[in-house]
């Protein structure tokens, strides 16, 4: 009895009737490392910093809004050699939109495409500003670098993800391709997450016989944790920024210049005084405004009478919006995998699952091409993001870049485990220092035990019964020799058979004879 007991009277003594249980962590909580608007929050840096965010609302408070892309706006001729490739066609005009360099970024569409397709709660490190000239972004993978290890001190985070990565545009990918290295790397030494990997270039397709972006990935990204990792293919066209958050003023001062030349030409066809009452307004795009001219001089406003009034002005600002909307893929995965993680459970595949606010992929997949992208010689595997007639745009792949390992060939297997190991050890954590006896062992075994037959009941584990989902063991003899007693280790073996998705449906179908 533990009671110092010296004065006569009744005393009561609790004891605990269970031992202490395993609670299951978050196995969705993506960490986006990337440039914001801002980062600042009642006067104080974000900077550098990982700060949580519980919604998109959140996210704009401490990190603003997008940024303010400018698309310069050229003429080319389809015929030549490497000629960028048409964006529009606009009075037998071929036109291309390129982004100016350090206006184009994805972050805050990436959160936003995240939290539109069942994102919840989210870590993000500001590594640097695109607003009000604070700090300006290098480009190079060092920023990126340090905000992967400002996230190895931060234990909720079971996802990585950085759609600023495919930023380097001058270099092939080779930063880009390196950045993601250090991904899979970050994930691999901490083992409690994954990094959900975008293509370079991956709104480019497959038929160029002299650029693949799918085999310039693999040539290029190699790593000794390719489990814990899965990348997706192509890129989106999607709904998340919308028309009215675009103007003319969204294209550089040769790209207006070039956009009046248009327009001009554009009701070269019309009658005197419809060109003379149309003309004002072209010239008003330039701050061409005459004194007393009831031509709006608010740039939302002439937007909208333009859109309005010249078809041709709202064709090349559809083009814009088009351009802006195709953004990587990882943002709305993160958001997928929080969906079916609340819905289901970790152990469910992220895939034969609808990819919200996407009009539909950058590049149609076929059968025959996917073959290659999800069962590769060399284990790379790729997930697919494909339109199906009558449901939309669907993820059609739940693969590991590891696809060779029977193991690890599917994400929700690695992710599946990650939760069980990262759980099983911050429930282990109460038992350091205590006795290494038999009656330790014997709260382990049941209080693990226990965790992984709930786990069973879900779904999570394979096998008609418990015994055959899963298997623990600790004591001496069996995981402990005296030796290991003596020096202060406790072994404790845990061997749990994951449920596998049926990636591969095969229905047999044959003649058989009549019967009467």
């Amino acid at each position: 009895m533990s009671l110092t007991l010296k004065t006569p009277g009744v005393y009561i003594e609790e004891k605990n009737a269970f031992s202490n249980s395993v609670v299951a962590v978050e196995t969705a909580i993506p960490a986006f490392i990337g440039y914001t608007e801002n980062a600042t929050f009642k006067g104080k840096s974000l900077l550098n910093k990982p700060i949580r965010v519980d919604s998109l609302l959140e996210f704009e408070n401490f990190f603003g809004m997008g940024a303010h892309t400018i698309y310069n706006v050229a003429t080319i001729d389809p015929d030549q050699e490497d000629a960028p490739p048409t964006d529009l066609i606009m009075l037998d005009k071929h036109l291309s939109l390129t982004p100016q360099a350090g206006t184009l970024f994805y972050m805050y569409e990436a959160v936003k495409l995240f939290y539109q397709n069942g994102g919840a709660s989210c870590y993000v490190i500001a590594i640097g500003t695109y607003g009000g000239g604070t700090v300006k972004p290098d480009f190079s993978t060092d920023p990126f670098i340090h905000g992967l290890r400002l996230l190895e001190k931060e234990v909720e985070p079971t996802m990585v993800v950085i759609p600023d990565a495919l930023l380097f545009t001058d270099d092939n990918g080779a930063n880009c391709y390196s950045l993601q290295q250090q991904m899979l790397n970050h994930c691999g030494t901490l083992k409690s997450r994954v990094a959900i990997l975008d293509v370079f270039n991956g709104n480019k397709g497959l038929e160029d016989p002299t650029y693949n972006p799918i085999d310039a990935f693999r040539d290029a990204v190699s790593s000794d944790f390719l489990s814990y990792g899965s990348t997706y293919y192509p890129w989106l066209k999607t709904t998340v920024v919308q028309p009215t958050e675009l103007s003319y003023k969204n294209l550089s001062e040769d790209g207006i210049v070039l956009l009046k030349e248009l327009l001009t030409e554009s009701i070269s066809g019309l009658k005197e005084k419809e060109i003379e009452a149309m003309t004002p307004y072209i010239n008003a795009l330039t701050g061409d405004i005459e004194e007393g001219s009831d031509v709006p001089s608010d740039p939302d406003t002439l937007n909208h009478i333009m859109n309005n009034t010249f078809p041709a002005y709202k064709s090349v600002m559809l083009a814009v919006l088009e351009k802006k909307n195709l953004l990587p893929p990882s943002g709305a995965m993160a958001g997928i995998f929080t969906r079916v993680d609340n819905e289901h459970g970790v152990w469910k595949a992220p895939a034969n699952v609808a990819v919200n606010s996407t009009i539909g992929p950058a590049v149609h997949i076929d059968h025959n091409q996917q073959q290659d992208l999800n069962a590769p010689i060399l284990g790379k595997a790729v997930c697919a993001i494909r339109p199906f007639v009558g449901l939309g745009t669907m993820v059609w792949g739940a693969r590991t870049l590891d696809a060779n390992s029977l193991d690890w060939r599917y994400i929700n297997v690695r992710r599946t485990m990650i939760m069980i190991e990262q759980s099983v050890k911050f429930a282990a954590n109460a038992y350091v220092f205590e006795p290494n006896v038999k009656n330790t062992w014997v709260a382990i075994n049941s209080m693990i035990s226990s965790f992984l037959t709930n786990l069973w009941k879900q779904g999570a584990l394979a096998g008609s019964s418990p015994e055959e989902a899963f298997e623990v063991a600790v004591g001496l003899g069996s995981t402990m020799s005296p030796t290991d007693i003596l020096e202060g280790i406790m072994n404790i073996s845990v061997k749990v058979a994951i449920s596998r998705p049926a990636e591969f449906i095969v229905i047999t179908f044959q003649q058989q004879m009549q019967k009467s």
